[in-house]
């Protein structure tokens, strides 16, 4: 958010001084990104008229401008943009002039044509943002060629504080709320701007509000006589300093308002909305509405559109108008909308639509909808200074259901506790109330009223928060909170944490299913192994204790995909049950499980992977097996050492269909305690080498018999110490191959430290590993 120091200074008396406006600001948690001074160093920079614009002889992306510059002979200057036009007025910065930045003009040629001078953008003279084309000045002020730019737009020297708003404080993003709160700091008056209200009245326009769940108010106004044309100077510096671009008085009107008090608002061309009025509805499906960037934009049935009062859609509630009702020169009277939207709408359907404005960052954060009337009076008061355009009839406005004012108990204790000061009841008083929360006397402390305007102030804390903001984190004293250790993680549990966190970090969320199974369920997994039978089940569907996490994973896989997301990664770490016989206690195991949707086997041996690294599992290996519920030719058994932890591969297709799942899954199973108790290796630090890296590829074929691991092993004794990577990437069988046989190939990544490897090293290299497999496994290199 830009704060432009002269308009703050209209709500209340700021020093002038920098540094103290900035410190004030960092320690309210407005931190200050940069600050910015404007209307410095253009004092050599004129005001010039184009005489004739020519295409450069030999160059096309840049014209040839000849400007009047009041010199009495007309400059050459070579230009890049082309937004302006014979007549216009730009700024002009002759050769010798320096300009911000301590920047000097020169006489130059480009491509064989003398530039005297530049032509100027908003920001090469420090006044914005916009690099996009010249900065054309207004053409009806009086301004003659050969002023100078600091007079014709009655430049004053300007501060801007570039300020990061947390999502927190939606009434960081005015001028007002900014202003509110850094004369709360610094112990000075603050006072809104009260312009004459509009009284709520019969209109001409017609105003329905369909849906009051998506706009819980909704107002309109009309403006009649209204003269649409260029801003004066105060209110486009204002814009522009901010970092919006001016466009017309009319539409700088509602975009200053939007700045100073935080409320957006639309004018549409009352003639130009069919029936006269406006209807506010939830979007039908297949709606499309052009915006006001003349993109077509598809909309959702839960999204909010604004309509004529012929149901055609002008805009997209919150977000941004459409073109339909856009105001332009020939507009002379205007309907105003101001409103409060859902915020949680708004977000969901900027993000659906892919746009994102400064109307849509307010209304998601939350404005103040008891503050509207002030905002549609400050529209109607501008509107009248600089067009000429008086209300029509009186303000049409649709309430719903509103947020109600919180009112949380703040005990003076608890405020001291949390911020370990020694605050007074009235202390804190004088804290809240001249940012607006209003102190009534409570049982211990304050019953505070929470103003309409920061609706992120809901509970004690959160106005604790406001009582630390405004007497200093810097005053509070630095202290280590005394905790009480009870005690601490054992190893079991250090490691089971960081199992969550690597499947978490490999984007897979934790999921928690049900103990209880139904024997269909099981029966539908493909589970035929022994199940605990329940005898008075809480359902009377699901008798059986789980024996395994896959079928209660499959059903969560099913539910996400009858809400059009199969692709789901989900892990869970939970107790499988095993009978024990003669009518025992069962026993109980804790297993990890890993389920990823519209994935192969392939990502379940990744993410295993991942797991053997983090936990430092040695002689972990995978070995070809058929596994209950798992792909006949895609499932492994995990083994660490001589003990058969579980299993990895891909669900067997028809096990998917009987639970509606229509993509691949990748699956992992495998018992948790002996796991994370297995003997980890110390991590190994190795240096990286500077020299580059050498891969090849090997296919091998074997018998069915031969496990991958094996051929893995070989390879990575053979190879020695210059093999850095290796793996699996590709299983393959065919008839070719004959019965029983099968092709891995494997892919290898050589590296020495301390050079780079020779084609005869690989070579040799290659070929050891390649004797090493046929000789010790009976396998063949694929040709």
């Amino acid at each position: 958010m830009k704060a432009v120091l002269s308009w703050l200074r209209d709500f209340a008396p700021l020093p002038e001084d920098v540094d103290v406006l900035a410190a004030a600001f960092d320690d309210l948690g407005l931190v200050v990104e940069g600050v910015e001074r404007v209307g410095e160093g253009l004092g050599d920079v004129v005001v010039a008229r184009v005489l004739q614009l020519r295409p450069h002889p030999d160059a096309d992306r840049v014209q040839l401008v000849d400007v009047d510059a009041g010199t009495g002979s007309p400059l050459q200057i070579v230009c890049g943009a082309f937004n302006f036009s014979v007549g216009d007025l730009v700024p002009l910065a002759p050769v010798g002039a320096r300009l911000p930045g301590d920047f000097e003009i020169g006489a130059r040629e480009v491509r064989g044509q003398r530039s005297n001078g530049m032509l100027c953008s908003s920001r090469e003279l420090g006044l914005g943002e916009d690099h996009a084309g010249i900065l054309v000045l207004p053409g009806d002020d009086g301004i003659e060629p050969g002023a100078r730019l600091i007079d014709a737009l009655d430049l004053q020297p300007d501060v801007v504080f570039d300020l990061e708003v947390t999502p927190n404080r939606p009434d960081a993003l005015s001028m007002a709320g900014i202003a509110r709160d850094v004369a709360a700091k610094l112990h000075l008056p603050f006072t809104l701007p009260d312009p004459p209200s509009v009284a709520v009245g019969e209109s001409e326009a017609t105003l329905v509000v369909r849906s009051k769940r998506h706009a819980p108010r909704f107002t309109a106004v009309v403006l009649e006589g209204v003269q649409v044309g260029p801003s004066p100077g105060w209110i486009s510096r204002r814009l522009t300093m901010a970092g919006m671009r001016p466009i017309n008085n009319i539409v700088d009107i509602s975009n200053h308002v939007m700045l100073e008090l935080g409320q957006p608002n639309h004018p549409y061309d009352l003639h130009r909305l069919g029936g006269g009025g406006l209807i506010v509805r939830t979007a039908k499906s297949g709606e499309t509405v052009t915006t006001l960037d003349d993109v077509e934009r598809a909309v959702d049935v839960d999204d909010c559109l604004i309509c004529d009062a012929e149901n055609v859609p002008v805009g997209i509630g919150g977000v941004m108008g459409g073109t339909a009702a856009e105001i332009d020169e020939s507009t002379t009277t205007v309907l105003l909308e101001t409103a409060y939207f859902n915020p949680t709408a708004i977000v969901r359907t900027a993000k659906r639509v892919g746009l994102r404005t400064e109307a849509s960052v307010r209304f998601e954060r939350g404005v103040d909808h008891a503050g509207i009337e002030r905002a549609v009076a400050r529209f109607v008061q501008l509107a009248g200074a600089v067009a000429g355009a008086p209300t029509r009839g009186g303000l049409l406005d649709v309430r719903g259901r509103l947020p109600k004012v919180a009112k949380p108990l703040v005990r003076t204790g608890r405020v001291n506790q949390v911020l370990g000061t020694d605050l007074t009841p009235d202390a804190i008083r004088g804290y809240l109330e001249p940012i607006g929360f209003a102190c009534s006397a409570g049982r211990g402390g304050w019953r505070v009223a929470v103003p309409t305007w920061r609706p992120d102030s809901t509970e004690e804390i959160d106005v604790i928060e406001e009582v630390a903001r405004h007497y200093g984190y810097s005053a509070i004293a630095r202290r280590v909170p005394a905790v009480p250790q009870v005690g601490g993680l054992s190893e079991h549990q250090r490691l089971r944490r960081v199992v969550r966190e690597v499947l978490v970090g490999a984007g897979l969320a934790e999921a928690w299913t049900n103990s209880f199974v139904a024997p269909e369920d099981l029966q539908r997994a493909g589970i035929t192994s022994a199940a605990v039978e329940v005898e008075n089940p809480l359902v009377h569907e699901e008798a059986r204790l789980r024996p395994a996490l896959l079928p209660g994973m499959l059903r969560a896989l099913e539910l996400n995909a009858s809400h059009r997301y199969p692709e789901v990664g989900l892990f869970e770490i939970g107790t499988v049950f095993t009978p024990t016989g003669g009518g025992g206690v069962p026993a109980e195991s804790e297993r990890l499980a890993v389920a990823v949707g519209g994935r192969d086997g392939r990502e379940a041996v990744r993410l295993w992977g991942l797991l053997v690294e983090a936990l430092r599992v040695s002689g972990a290996e995978l070995r070809d097996a058929a596994v209950e519920g798992l792909h006949p030719t895609r499932a492994a058994t995990i083994h660490v050492g001589s003990r058969d932890l579980g299993s990895l591969g891909e669900v067997d297709p028809t096990v998917l269909e009987t639970f509606d799942v229509h993509e691949r899954v990748a699956w992992i199973e495998v018992d948790l305690v002996p796991l994370l108790a297995a003997r980890t290796r110390a991590p190994a630090y190795q240096p990286i080498s500077r020299f580059p890296s050498s891969d090849i590829d090997l296919a091998f074929v074997a018998a069915d018999d031969v496990a991958a691991a094996d051929v893995a092993r070989a390879l990575r004794d053979a190879a020695g110490p210059l093999l850095v990577e290796l793996s699996l990437f590709d299983v393959f069988r065919g008839e070719q191959l004959g019965q029983g046989r099968r092709s891995l190939a494997y892919h290898l990544r050589f590296n020495a430290l301390d050079h780079t490897l020779t084609d005869e090293e690989i070579a040799e290299v290659r070929q050891r590993c390649i004797g090493a497999v046929e000789g010790a496994l009976g396998a063949t290199l694929r040709g």
